[in-house]
């Protein structure tokens, strides 16, 4: 219903209502106060949001760090969940979701995605584009400040030794103001009069004004005399610039402003007319009587000169990967190191900081693939998640972005739900460097064919350059943020093994690929090599008969194999479920001639897979489903018990998994 060009994506999910989604970055100010970062990227998140005139649901994060054990990371890491949870519970939307990662790319670049979905009627649906020459331009809610000037030129810098300076461009939020500009924008999204809303986000009312007029294909003229100050002696370059959090700008008729007005004054909130809106498309600033700028709206919003730099040739990946060193370990204990690991290891510890249960709307917690959030008064309900794995770009930018798209949807099918659309946040270091530019191009590739692979729409996403430090840049990280829907939230499905006696089965192939690894990076500390293969045609076949033996009733838990491979996901359900599981893998191992041998088949990270559970009696219906969709289905073990058990390899107590699993933030493994 909505592609990318206005504030967020929206997509229709039946009884007519449509879903209204998008991701972005805060990754600079967050670098340098993360509290404060953090927190108003999730303020801005939520605007682009019901500015369009969509109740927010959900709050999902992704979130990149150094390694964990250095005491600058863990302020940084602190500080933006802090951030993350201080905005988000105090404005009442559950955040759902979320990933985080730790790699030394990002010790002077941390990445601090917000992603937000909301809901709204077809009829209400809202945009910001301006109309109606001599309509009148409404700015409203918090006061314009100095916080913020020059935040989205601030996004655009390598950071050093110098940006400490910039603190002033980060802006300081206020999440109750934020509540109550939400209630009044959804009061008034859809009434007669209100012909258009736009937050104020980067480049404050330069940005919000300009973007305005350039959709309606109009002009608009802002006198900043009329703008409400809260500090004194502000240049009408301050004002036009300032990013002060919690404002909006409305375009209404002059018979409805006095009504508007009273609807914001309802909710205490201040609102100054400040503008006009003109057929001719130019963007006119006046301070009082005097013009102080005066272009066209084109050369304003699009006018900035397009630059090619030459990209490097890419190098052609291996054929194959070297044969992986042995762990030093035993399997067991290699399983417990990856569980215990920060990139694996339990996000309790985040969640738990979360309000993810506010709202009454949150059916699966998060810790599972992915959260799902029933649609009020419906029977739908939205799976959300959130995945990304730079590790993969970095050896192969476009596959890891094709991965990223594939994880994201089989995290949502492992829920029952249909994936219907996507958004992305691209962030990447200087593309003025060659190779950047290269990684950023073909990233891009990778996405557009796994979503044809998928035929799901990329409907918004953001884009977050120069995430570099003198010391080096961060690795390409494509972070996919995926919307699926359930149409009864009754047949939803979660991770956890539930019943004793189920059957466990692997679907997919059997999969013995460890370049780029968490394997690896624990035994080697660094995940090299190839990474794994991606079969777009087998992926959506596995993920259509994950959706539909769901909808049949015939799955009790379904858990994609991602970071760690087969035995960590098979870890997780039995952690999920409180249950352990004996699982056998002699006839993998007799299918698969793979020089990894039995770590690839343990820990390795090939795509396309699933581990499901289900009763026995579904094992002739499931035989008959997975022949028809021609995916791979090895039934391997059973639930029960108080360990988890693969054959001639690892047999643990539950205990001492959860122990790992748990305590994997705490302390750096």
């Amino acid at each position: 219903m909505q592609g990318p060009g206005e504030n967020a994506g929206a997509v229709d999910i039946g009884a007519g209502l449509a879903c209204v989604f998008k991701i972005e970055s805060h990754n600079h100010p967050s670098a340098i106060e993360p509290y404060q970062g953090a927190a108003t990227g999730v303020g801005g998140i939520l605007r682009d949001i019901f500015t369009m005139g969509a109740r927010p649901l959900a709050l999902l994060d992704s979130l990149r760090f150094g390694p964990l054990d250095e005491p600058r990371q863990r302020h940084l890491f602190e500080g933006v969940v802090a951030g993350i949870g201080g905005y988000g519970n105090c404005v009442g939307v559950p955040t759902v979701g979320g990933e985080v990662y730790f790699d030394a790319s990002y010790r002077q670049n941390c990445v601090v995605n917000a992603m937000c979905v909301g809901v709204v009627e077809h009829a209400k649906l809202t945009r910001a584009r301006a109309a109606g020459a001599g309509n009148l331009v409404l700015l409203v809610g918090a006061d314009t400040g100095r916080d913020g000037i020059h935040g989205a030129s601030f996004a655009s810098v390598v950071l050093d030794e110098a940006s400490e300076s910039r603190r002033p461009a980060v802006q300081v939020g206020n999440p109750f103001l934020e509540k109550c500009l939400m209630e009044a924008c959804l009061e008034l999204a859809g009434q007669p009069g209100v012909v258009a809303m736009q937050d104020l986000g980067a480049a404050g009312l330069t940005g919000s004004a300009a973007e305005l007029a350039h959709r309606g294909g109009c002009g608009i003229e802002i006198d900043v005399a009329r703008v409400s100050r809260r500090e004194t002696g502000m240049s009408a370059y301050e004002v036009m610039l300032s990013e002060s959090q919690e404002r909006m700008l409305l375009v209404v008729t002059r018979e409805r402003l006095a009504a508007v007005r009273e609807t914001f004054a309802r909710w205490d909130l201040h609102s100054d007319s400040v503008g006009v809106i003109f057929d001719e498309p130019r963007l006119i600033v006046r301070d009082g009587g005097d013009i102080v700028a005066d272009l066209p709206v084109e050369t304003a919003v699009s006018g900035a000169p397009v630059r090619q730099p030459v990209g490097a040739l890419r190098e052609q990946p291996q054929d194959a990967s070297p044969p992986p060193p042995p762990s030093p370990w035993p399997a067991g204990e290699t399983l417990l190191r990856l569980l215990a690991a920060p990139n694996i290891g339990s996000r309790r510890g985040i969640f738990r900081s979360y309000d993810h249960q506010v709202g009454g709307a949150t059916v699966v917690l998060p810790g599972g693939d992915a959260a799902v959030v029933r649609v009020p008064g419906t029977s739908l309900a939205l799976a959300v998640s959130t995945d990304g794995n730079a590790r993969y770009s970095a050896l192969d930018a476009r596959r890891g972005a094709a991965i990223a798209v594939c994880e994201a949807a089989r995290n949502v099918s492992a829920t029952g739900a249909v994936p219907v659309g996507i958004t992305n946040c691209l962030n990447f270091a200087n593309p003025e460097r060659a190779e950047v530019y290269d990684a950023l191009r073909a990233s891009i590739e990778g996405i557009a064919e796994a979503c044809r692979a998928f035929d799901i729409p990329v409907v918004s996403g953001n884009v977050s350059l120069y995430n570099d430090a003198p010391s080096g840049g961060i690795d390409p990280t494509v972070v996919i943020g995926m919307v699926g829907v359930i149409d009864d939230v009754e047949r939803h499905c979660t991770a956890a093994f539930s019943v004793d006696d189920d059957l466990v089965a692997l679907l997919g192939p059997i999969g013995t690929e460890l370049g780029g690894s968490e394997y690896l990076r624990l035994v080697q500390g660094a995940g090299d090599g190839e990474p794994p293969h991606v079969d777009l045609q087998l992926e959506a076949r596995v993920q259509a008969f994950v959706r539909e033996a769901i909808a049949a009733g015939l799955l009790r838990s379904a858990h994609d194999c991602a970071e760690g491979g087969f035995a960590v996901a098979i870890a997780e359900s039995c952690l999920l479920g409180g249950r352990g599981a004996w699982v056998g893998i002699e006839e993998l191992e007799r299918e698969s001639a793979d020089p990894a041998g039995e770590a690839g088949i343990l820990f390795g990270e090939s795509q396309s897979r699933f581990i499901v559970s289900f009763p026995r009696e579904a094992l002739v219906q499931l035989h008959d489903l997975s022949s028809r969709r021609q995916v791979p289905f090895a039934g391997i073990g059973s639930v029960g018990g108080e360990r988890l058990v693969v054959t001639g390899a690892i047999d643990v107590p539950l205990s001492e998994l959860r122990e790992a699993y748990e305590g994997a933030l705490d302390a750096p493994a």
